[in-house]
């Protein structure tokens, strides 16, 4: 179970879980490639090839960094809240009545509008901004939130 299983009030449903896309992990793949990169140009022409290790390093940082990001975010929509958690150690959550929900903005790239995904601005009453980058489908679940929001009006 996790955590927003392990949140959810008696009688609350969950409606909408979100996920995190697949493309946070360009930034690993792309330095990955240039460890290869720099390893075969080293490599024909016999030079050093220790400042290749370099990419392979921030690649493996990245990667580590990108898995923790995925595994350990999560964000649903229930039929009461807004449920948002992330973070393995130093944990940041966010539980948010739709009552209290202003609105729910959507930031798409170039590229995250290819590939359908996005950063969902969650904003609430008394100042709280919320962001959640990279998260798979961002209009449908900024659509799920209005939709719920209207069933409790």
């Amino acid at each position: 179970m996790g955590y927003i299983e392990d949140h959810i009030m008696p009688g609350e449903q969950i409606v909408y879980k979100a996920k995190l896309h697949w493309a946070m992990f360009i930034g690993p793949v792309v330095f990955t490639g240039l460890f290869i990169l720099t390893m075969m140009i080293a490599l024909i022409s016999d030079v050093d090839v220790c400042g290749s290790f370099v990419w392979l390093f921030f690649g493996f940082m990245a990667l580590i960094n990108a898995l923790i990001t995925y595994y350990t975010t999560e964000f649903a929509v229930t039929d009461k809240r807004v449920i948002a958690k992330r973070g393995l150690v130093r944990r940041h959550s966010l539980e948010l009545l739709l009552t209290k929900v202003e609105s729910v903005g959507v930031d798409q790239p170039i590229l995250g509008r290819l590939l359908n995904y996005g950063t969902i601005t969650v904003v609430g009453t008394g100042g709280t901004k919320e962001k959640f980058k990279n998260i798979v489908d961002p209009m449908e679940l900024r659509s799920q939130v209005h939709t719920q929001i209207s069933v409790i009006e």
